[in-house]
C-alpha cells in the first residue's frame, strides 16, 4: 500500500518528503541518510522525530492494528494530521484532551481544539467501495420492509491480511443492522460474516439477502490496491486544502 500511495500521490503532483518503514531502504543507520529521489527514509524509532516528518502537511498511515494508534499519537505530537486506513483496531477509542471525535458511517474524523482535522479514518477509502456502501444502505432500507429475507456477508482477502473479518465487512454489517431494525425480531439477530483468506486477492465483498423464494446479491470486487490508495490520497487532499 505504501508504494501504491506514493505512486498515486506523485501522479497527482504531491511531494513525498518522508517514508517511515520497519525495514527502510537504504538500510537504517544512526545518522540521517541522504535523501533518495527527494525523500527521506526512516525507521519508526527515528522517523517521527525527524525534521522531514515535521515538515509534512499530512501523513498517510497503513500499517498494522497493533501499531496504528501509536503511530497516530506520534504524528500528533509533531502537529501532523493523519489519514489512516488501518483496520482491526478501535479508532473510536482514541482519547486526547480537547480533541473531538465524530463518527460518520464508515468514517471517523477527529479535530483539535482549533477545529483542525487531525485524523480521518475509514474502514475503506476506495471510491468504489464507498459507492457500494450507499447501495448497501439503500438495499437494507428496502429489506426492512421484507422480513422474509435474511442477510449475510462474505469477504475474501489475501493471506497477508491480519484482521478478520475485514473492517469493510464490519461496516456493511453495521449499516444493515442500523437500517433494518426488524432484524432483531427475526430468527438470527447477528449478521453472519464469512471471512476467506486466499492467494493475493485485493478484496471482495458480497452482501446476500436470501429468502425461500429468491436471493439478491450485491458485490464489490477490487482489481488491485490502487483504488484504496487513491481514496486515501483524496482524503489527504481534503485535509490540506
Amino acid at each position: 500500500m505504501g508504494h501504491m500511495i506514493e505512486e498515486v500521490a506523485l501522479s497527482r503532483g504531491h511531494e513525498i518528503v518522508c517514508v517511515i518503514d520497519s525495514q527502510p531502504l537504504p538500510p537504517p543507520s544512526p545518522q540521517e541518510r541522504e535523501p533518495k529521489e527527494g525523500k527521506w527514509f526512516y525507521t519508526p524509532e527515528d522517523g517521527f522525530e525527524s525534521e522531514a516528518f515535521r515538515n509534512a502537511d499530512v501523513a498517510i498511515e497503513f500499517t498494522t492494528p497493533t501499531t496504528a494508534e501509536e503511530n497516530i499519537r506520534k504524528a500528533w505530537a509533531q502537529g501532523v494530521p493523519v489519514v489512516c486506513g488501518t483496520t482491526g483496531w478501535k479508532p473510536e477509542e482514541l482519547k486526547i484532551i480537547n480533541y473531538k471525535l465524530k463518527m460518520e458511517d464508515n468514517k471517523i474524523v477527529i479535530t483539535n481544539e482549533q477545529g483542525k482535522v487531525m485524523l480521518v479514518w475509514s474502514s475503506n477509502f476506495s471510491v468504489g467501495v464507498n459507492i457500494f456502501f450507499e447501495l448497501n444502505k439503500f438495499l437494507a432500507q428496502k429489506m426492512a420492509e421484507q422480513p422474509q429475507y435474511m442477510p449475510s456477508i462474505t469477504e475474501i482477502h489475501h493471506i497477508h491480511k491480519l484482521d478478520k473479518p475485514s473492517g469493510t465487512a464490519k461496516t456493511l454489517a453495521e449499516q444493515i443492522a442500523n437500517l433494518s431494525p426488524t432484524l432483531s425480531t427475526r430468527e438470527e439477530v447477528r449478521i453472519p460474516i464469512e471471512s476467506i483468506r486466499e492467494g493475493e486477492v485485493p478484496g471482495t465483498h458480497e452482501v446476500t439477502w436470501d429468502s425461500e423464494e429468491d436471493t439478491i446479491v450485491i458485490t464489490h470486487i477490487a482489481k488491485g490496491r490502487r483504488g484504496f490508495a487513491l481514496g486515501a490520497v483524496l482524503a489527504a487532499e481534503e485535509i490540506t486544502c
